[in-house]
């Protein structure tokens, strides 16, 4: 018995080899994004950590490469709460890659007090959603053709708290940081099964998978007030602080999302039960609200038209009841 629930484990000992491939993770300097690389790294695929500190990523590689002394690793500056950083980014990821085989869409963020990024773009919706939204448009010909080539979009349990509030995407009349990152979190599932749909009536060889990391025990919300991460609990991890898993077994849901041969597009991966806290991860479910095709639409809509990105593929012809 104890080896039958041993095999149903997904472990990172289930990632097969990925020689020859190319792996960008965002967010890639700490946490659940390094860990994601570390085992991609220590699966042999070409490794490109992405992130906002230059210092930090260069201390991730090293990292990385005392682990995994042959690794092949690059690091790239990505801030994606900046349009004119993620375009910069993508322009130099495309001069040096010529095929990317897996975008992990780790990175993400919180702000305490409301800021506006200078597109005019509410900042943790920006960081989020709509600078990943662009990053993966303006990369993906150079994964449409690549047979296994995958993009993870990583959520949180907390999308199912999120509403998509169009009026006000931006948080103009009023602003309440629970209420942004919950938002957030639901867009990216949103566009997460958009895409899917899009790249399948496309035909294309990519897919899109979206995963999330459970209770995990990060940095994230670093850059927040001591008192207001704090105050966080209660909103994002209800009492269950000690219910928690390390970043290691938080990064296992993206990449069995990336790596899994048995993973197809449209799925979401995460720790398993009703509360999706921890565990080793499997396909989940995640609110009806993320599977609401009109309000998915909508925001890919409106993400084109903040972002001025706009994808190599179509909209999928709606097919008849």
């Amino acid at each position: 018995m104890a080896e039958t629930l041993r095999r149903r484990r997904w472990t990172a000992a289930d990632v097969p080899a990925q020689y020859g491939r190319t792996a960008l993770v965002t967010g890639a300097n700490t946490g659940i994004g390094f860990e994601t690389a570390l085992v991609l790294a220590q699966r042999g695929a070409t490794v490109v950590l992405a992130g906002r500190s230059p210092d930090r990523l260069a201390g991730a590689v090293a990292r990385i490469r005392a682990a995994v002394p042959d690794a092949e690793l690059h690091s790239q500056h990505l801030d994606l709460a900046s349009l004119d950083s993620v375009r910069r980014a993508a322009e130099q990821l495309r001069s040096d890659f010529a095929r990317i085989d897996l975008l992990v869409n780790n990175a993400g963020g919180i702000r305490p007090r409301y800021e506006v990024t200078e597109d005019g773009f509410e900042a943790t919706l920006a960081t989020n959603h709509l600078g990943p939204y662009a990053l993966t448009g303006l990369l993906l010909d150079r994964m449409l053709g690549v047979p296994g080539s995958r993009i993870v979009t990583v959520s949180s349990i907390g999308h199912r708290r999120g509403r998509m509030n169009f009026d006000d995407l931006h948080a103009t009349r009023g602003y309440r940081f629970q209420h942004a990152y919950f938002q957030s979190k639901l867009a990216n599932l949103m566009f997460g099964y958009e895409l899917h749909r899009r790249l399948d009536a496309a035909g294309a060889e990519t897919v899109s998978v979206a995963a999330h990391p459970g209770n995990a025990r990060t940095e994230f919300g670093r850059d927040m007030h001591p008192l207001v991460r704090i105050a966080m609990l209660p909103q994002l991890r209800a009492v269950t602080w000690w219910l928690m898993q390390d970043p290691h077994r938080g990064a296992l849901a993206s990449l069995r999302a990336a790596t899994d041969p048995g993973v197809r597009g449209g799925e979401y991966y995460g720790p398993p039960g009703r509360a999706q806290f921890t565990g080793h991860p499997e396909r989940v479910d995640s609110s009806p609200l993320s599977h609401d095709v009109e309000q998915q639409r909508r925001l890919w809509s409106e993400s084109e038209r903040l972002t001025g990105v706009a994808y190599p593929i179509g909209e999928p012809v709606a097919r008849p009841a």
